[in-house]
């Protein structure tokens, strides 16, 4: 779904040789290597051709939804079910609730037959490459925790179903408020159901605990609004009014639900971009952090998984 794309129709040559995705960023060195890869080119590309396409939209905005979307939200709607089926567990521990394991297994077993219902028969070969984005996608099962890495596997996951053409350039705006809005929902559920550790947190200095990308895509909703500024998002009546049209203060929402005391202190960053005095800054700004505090960080892109759809090889121009 790169820009440059004109036909929507172009479909990746049948002959390609799809590979399971590994690890690749072994040592803090490698980074250069991920940072001039066509993987990061890509990835980055396609969070920022979103960005573009959420621009001043509510999320209850008219847009055009395709048979693949509907499939990737039955398939998120289906992990929400295996949440339901899969309650937590007593423990001592309050903390990281060990039936998530149980859940977790299950989709191990089942991520490539949830895979297949969204591929076409002709992608088939795709399944297995993609399949590992997705189960990257919700935590990690040993840890029982949950951060960004997590989040951007999934957004890669997104970004490949584009490569190989089952999603499409007209997709752009239900992938963000349908799939990736679903997904945090799930995720949320998660969270709260099993009591995940957050990953790598940096504690009250983190933007958030768990997310980064609503906030971006949430950001870029809210540019050009006629009175929502900045400041409102740390405003209890302007959240409850407008959480359900816009990402960012859904997220907003969701931290005040989880956490206790004032805001600007567990949320220290956030308050902070609230005294921001416009949404086109505060967007540029978390695009900048994005990169800084998630992209370029070694502890979050030493799990990243790359195979024929992400590589790892250097950028080709053309």
């Amino acid at each position: 779904m790169s820009p440059g794309s004109n036909s929507s129709e172009e479909a990746p040559p049948a002959t390609q040789n799809f590979i399971i995705p590994k690890k690749e960023i072994h040592t803090v060195p490698d980074m250069g290597k991920w940072k001039r890869s066509q993987a990061y080119a890509d990835y980055i590309g396609f969070i920022l051709t979103l960005n573009e396409g959420v621009k001043g939209k509510k999320l209850t905005f008219e847009y055009k939804v395709s048979e693949a979307i509907e499939k990737l939200v039955a398939l998120l709607n289906t992990l929400d079910r295996w949440i339901d089926e899969t309650p937590p567990v007593d423990q001592p521990s309050r903390f990281g609730n060990k039936a998530y394991r149980t859940w977790y297994a299950k989709l191990d077993e089942e991520a490539e037959n949830l895979v297949a219902t969204v591929v076409p028969t002709h992608l088939a070969a795709a399944v297995p490459e993609v399949a590992v984005y997705l189960k990257e996608s919700v935590g990690n099962s040993t840890r029982i925790d949950y951060g960004t890495g997590h989040e951007a596997a999934f957004a890669a996951f997104l970004c490949c179903l584009c490569k190989i053409g089952v999603l499409r350039v007209d997709d752009q705006i239900a992938i963000v408020f349908k799939v990736f809005n679903r997904y945090l929902e799930v995720m949320r559920k998660l969270q709260k159901t099993y009591r995940m550790e957050p990953a790598g947190s940096q504690g009250v200095w983190g933007l958030d605990d768990f997310q980064f990308l609503p906030f971006i895509w949430g950001s870029s909703q809210l540019i050009d609004h006629p009175y929502l500024e900045p400041r409102h998002f740390v405003d209890e009546k302007a959240v409850n009014e407008n959480h359900k049209d816009y990402m960012f203060l859904e997220c907003i929402l969701f931290i005040t639900e989880m956490k206790t005391g004032p805001f600007a202190e567990h949320s220290n960053q956030l308050w902070n971009i609230s005294a921001v005095p416009s949404w086109s800054k505060v967007n540029q700004g978390l695009i900048r952090m994005y990169k800084a505090e998630c992209l370029e960080k070694f502890p979050v892109i030493q799990h990243f998984k790359f195979g024929s759809l992400l590589p790892i090889h250097p950028v080709t121009s053309g």
